[in-house]
């Protein structure tokens, strides 16, 4: 069902990550076992000097991505948001040294880490 179903001015409810129609749409069915995910980590330092933990490589859904990130905050007591491509996470602060093995014992692997 679209919106103004039946009407002239029918349009298909699309998804907002892959643009495709929502009975076409694989975002959900993405859930990619961790095991099976390479992440990247990197420290970047934003507007006024302030450190951001930018967790990149997610290949996931949009429920899996938000667990994590839930997970990761209340682990590291600090905030964060999903990233702008929907396949990264950013904490704020540096955690560089506690969130690889927080992921590992998640199941995820870490690109350029020892295991």
């Amino acid at each position: 069902m679209g919106l103004f179903d039946g009407t002239p001015l029918e349009r298909p409810i699309l998804c907002e990550r892959c643009n495709l129609k929502m009975q076409e749409c694989r975002c959900g069915t993405l859930d990619t076992p961790p095991g099976k995910q390479t992440l990247q980590l990197r420290l970047e330092k934003r507007k006024k000097g302030k450190l951001v933990t930018v967790i990149a490589g997610f290949q996931c859904s949009i429920s899996q991505l938000q667990d994590t990130l839930s997970g990761l905050q209340s682990q590291c007591g600090a905030g964060g948001v999903i990233g702008e491509s929907e396949s990264s996470i950013e904490l704020q602060g540096d955690h560089l040294a506690r969130v690889p093995g927080l992921l590992r014992e998640r199941g995820y692997r870490i690109a350029g880490h020892k295991t």
